[in-house]
């Protein structure tokens, strides 16, 4: 009996052991930091967007990012993501929230949660669904009943799913940070008094919901208490919390800018990346996050702007395809282990600076233990200088930071690079079944077509005597609006000219238009990411008798910034005329009819499916409104893949029935603006480095891996303006050339750090290659010269100062192996000219 009581104890106790849930950290905050269960923490953070990319790729991208140095990962909420419509959620694929979530935590890192639920990244209408426009007595943003019992209820619902899943970290999760509105005091001063009552309001809605971890707002220098107020932009060093109690974050360091359809590709030097991360730990900072890590896809018509791109890549240390950027994200580890083995110091006192002489700057971290952090800054952008700081002589390059852990030696420095660069070009790609010489063959043969009706073919048409604005008549159901208007033509009309000639003129609100008269194309406008609004001019001719104008308008992802963003409207307002010499015809206030979408929309041609394609040897090529359809086996291997673009001209395309995105490589970037070099010293802003003029601003388009099937693939295209489907062609990123370029005034590896200092002054700098994939080997040293070589990656040159053995000593340490390390020292290649700083610059190949 006593023996069965035993047992049954045991059970019980084993019953409660493990219903007990996991034991939560207590995360609170001070001045100088974050604080999980009563240690102060020094994080770095990288944003990736979950359903900018596939559950396929997120543990991939995680991993890179916890091997490039992250402890937190940031995420948006997208509330028009996960509530389409009012009260019906999905939270299936991409949009898996939860899944993503527990991904990270797999990973071992952290997660900060910005349910805003206002997000802007250039997302449409800034991540609010569209329903929410047509609630009775609604404004956005502001104090304001209707929306702020809808903005309640969404970031509750999104709160309770992390809570039901023991998410945050107060339950065992990884979620340690939430954030509430976002950006708002950017423009909370169109708002008035309403906007200080919404803010008051918003914080006390969000810390009522008892995740039992820190709110914070970002761009908000009146966040209430308790919630923190943090910082955006490019550098924040400068920037100090509006509470002495709270520590001093960055939620968005900018990795580079986004990409505008007709803009040229914005790209962010590392070095002057590396600056401002430095300066901002420097200057008191302990929580940075990279805004992006990684871009990833704006898939389907999710992009804002408008004219916002359908790549999202941001120049960012993982790129959209999910490869890592280098040196950029190379350069960035490295950074975040020297800052890392600064903790200790960083987080246990406020620092003491000191003025090295004019713009140097030095901040001093100590301990009563004897821990010692110290950074050196040359914030000037035009000369070197060499500093003394306690009793040593330091040389400073121009707008740099050094970073010395133990307040004697340097570690790491900003603007001196020991990553290697990968040069990553796209190469054509084919399929093993495919016998052919170029990639576009794959889709040249088995296209077939549904011509898409000029004007009305729905029967939900409906008439009004005037002309809508788009997005209040669609709720962005359809990029697309029919406005269609009929008128009989005698031939003696004063608008017309020689009998039946006149101009019709249109004016849209946006975002770009194409004008039919009696089923033909007249003519096609649109507007550009500074101004969506379109005029558009065109000589016609009528015939006498009835005659059709159809006006297709088209919207290219809705306003996601901005004071009463929601309000700003799409579409033909008018004024609609018809021009001649002598007089003019305003059919503004006429009897219109209105088609919203397509008939191939309604059809679901997106999918492939229907009776309607047409198939043959004669598809109709160069003329728009056309839906294309063909089959194709998927390139081999499992590298990330692409479609090249050229030969169309503006549309959207699906593959397997998923949407990969708006495709528009017709739209040209500028002629003017780029740069062949980019300065990193000085203030960055996102004009400052271009590249891309006058060509496409996008021609590449990524098919996640996931979304192929080895065989038997459907693509479908919609062709709005015209194109040669034939011409399209896979395409995907190849290592074509690895790069590095390493003086003797590099410290050397980070990763030697653990060596005692003798070891590592014997060592000095190194210059260290790696193939990327582990079946690669290094096949070829295109380049290497020792001296003071010219250049950059793929364009090295040699000097009179050049040593003559360089090359055979690179080929000898380097070819034939996945990885190589050369010290770069005279003692090495030689003095080939005495009393010069030398450098040692290698290019090779892998295969």
């Amino acid at each position: 009996m006593r023996g069965r009581s035993l047992v049954f104890l045991l059970s019980l106790l084993v019953a409660v052991l493990v219903s007990e849930p996991a034991s939560g950290a207590n995360v609170t905050y001070d001045h100088r930091a974050l604080v999980i269960d009563g240690k102060r923490r020094v994080l770095i953070s990288g944003s990736i967007h979950y359903p900018r990319s596939t559950p396929e790729m997120w543990p991939d991208l995680i991993a890179k990012s916890k091997e490039g140095g992250l402890d937190v990962i940031e995420t948006y909420v997208f509330w028009n993501l996960h509530e389409p419509a009012q009260n019906k959620y999905d939270f299936e694929g991409r949009k898996d929230l939860v899944k993503f979530v527990k991904t990270i935590a797999d990973a071992g890192l952290l997660v900060h949660l910005r349910i805003g639920p206002y997000v802007c990244a250039e997302w449409n209408y800034g991540g609010f669904p569209l329903w929410l426009h047509f609630v009775p007595g609604i404004q956005f943003r502001t104090d304001n009943e209707p929306f702020k019992t809808e903005m309640q209820r969404f970031t509750a619902k999104i709160v309770d799913m992390m809570k039901q899943e023991k998410l945050f970290a107060s339950q065992g999760g990884p979620v340690i940070l939430a954030q509430i509105e976002n950006e708002y005091g950017n423009i909370d001063s169109a708002y008035g008094s309403a906007g200080k009552s919404y803010i008051k309001w918003a914080a006390s809605m969000a810390t009522s919901l008892d995740t039992g971890v820190p709110w914070v707002m970002c761009q908000q220098a009146d966040a209430p208490d308790p919630v923190i107020n943090t910082c955006n932009g490019f550098y924040c060093d400068q920037f100090t919390p509006n509470s002495a109690n709270k520590p001093k974050m960055w939620t968005e360091n900018w990795s580079g800018w986004f990409l505008s359809f007709g803009g040229r590709a914005p790209y962010r030097p590392v070095e002057d990346l590396a600056f401002a991360v430095a300066r901002f730990f420097q200057r008191g900072g302990t929580f940075q996050n990279y805004y992006m890590y990684h871009g990833g896809t704006n898939f389907g018509r999710t992009t804002g702007g408008p004219f916002i791109a359908t790549s999202y890549d941001y120049d960012a240390p993982i790129d959209e395809y999910g490869i890592v950027r280098q040196p950029k994200w190379g350069h960035l580890r490295d950074l975040h282990k020297a800052i890392k083995l600064c903790e200790v110091a960083l987080v246990a006192t406020d620092p003491t600076s000191t003025s090295l002489g004019p713009n140097l700057e030095a901040h001093v971290y100590k301990t009563d233990a004897g821990s010692c952090a110290a950074f050196l800054a040359n914030i000037g952008t035009e000369s070197d200088a060499t500093v003394s700081f306690n009793g040593n002589s330091y040389r400073l390059p121009a707008w740099s930071v050094s970073i010395l852990p133990d307040c004697k030696n340097v570690l790491f420095n900003t603007a001196k690079i020991n990553s290697q660069t990968t040069r990553l070009e796209m190469k054509s790609l084919k399929s093993s079944s495919q016998n052919i010489a170029g990639s576009s063959e794959v889709f040249q043969s088995g296209w077939s077509w549904v011509i898409e009706p000029v004007g009305i073919s729905k029967s939900d048409s409906f008439t009004k005597s005037r002309l809508l604005e788009q997005i209040n008549t669609t709720a962005d159901v359809s990029d697309y609006l029919w406005y269609s208007i009929s008128y009989n033509i005698k031939g003696d009309e004063p608008f017309l000219t020689n009998g039946t000639n006149t101009v019709l003129h249109v004016g849209s609100l946006g975002h770009a238009l194409h004008a039919f008269v009696n089923g033909k194309l007249a003519g096609s406008g649109w507007g550009d990411s500074d101004n969506a609004k379109v005029t558009l001019e065109k000589d016609i001719t009528l015939a006498l008798g009835r005659n059709t104008i159809d006006l297709l308008s088209v919207t290219v992802g809705l306003q996601n910034y901005g004071a009463f963003f929601d309000t700003w409207g799409a579409g033909i307002t008018g004024p609609v005329k018809l021009k001649g010499t002598s007089a003019t015809l305003d059919l503004s206030s006429s009897q219109w009819m209105y088609q919203i979408g397509l008939k191939g929309e309604e059809l679901g041609l997106s999918g492939g499916g229907s009776s309607q394609w047409v198939s043959g040897s004669n598809s109709p090529k160069n003329q728009p409104l056309i839906w294309y359809k063909t089959n194709f086996d998927a390139p081999d291997g499992n590298d990330p893949i692409a479609i090249d673009f050229t030969g169309m001209g503006k549309g959207e395309a699906w593959v397997n029935g998923r949407s990969i995105g708006r495709y528009w490589p017709t739209n040209v970037a500028s002629q003017n603006g780029c740069v062949n070099y980019c300065n990193y010293r000085g203030a960055y802003n996102s004009n400052k480095c271009l590249k891309g003029c006058g060509k496409p601003s996008q021609k590449l388009y990524h098919v996640p891996r996931s979304w192929v099937q080895p065989s038997g693939n459907t693509l479908v295209l919609f062709e709005e303006m015209g194109g040669d489907p034939t011409e399209i062609s896979f395409a995907g990123r190849e290592a074509r050339s690895l790069c590095a370029h390493v003086t003797e005034y590099h410290p050397p590896p980070v990763d030697m750090w653990g060596s005692n200092v003798q070891t590592r002054k014997r060592l000095g700098p190194v210059l260290q290659l790696e193939c990327p994939s582990s079946d690669q080997l290094i096949s070829s040293i295109k380049f290497a010269s020792f001296g003071t070589p010219r250049g950059t990656c793929g364009t090295f040159e040699h000097s009179p100062c050049s040593s003559n053995g360089a090359l055979a000593i690179v080929q000898q340490a380097c070819a034939g192996k996945r990885s190589c390390s050369i010290r770069v020292s005279t003692e090495i290649f030689g003095d080939p000219c005495k009393g010069v700083a030398k450098s040692l610059a290698v290019e090779a190949a892998c295969a």
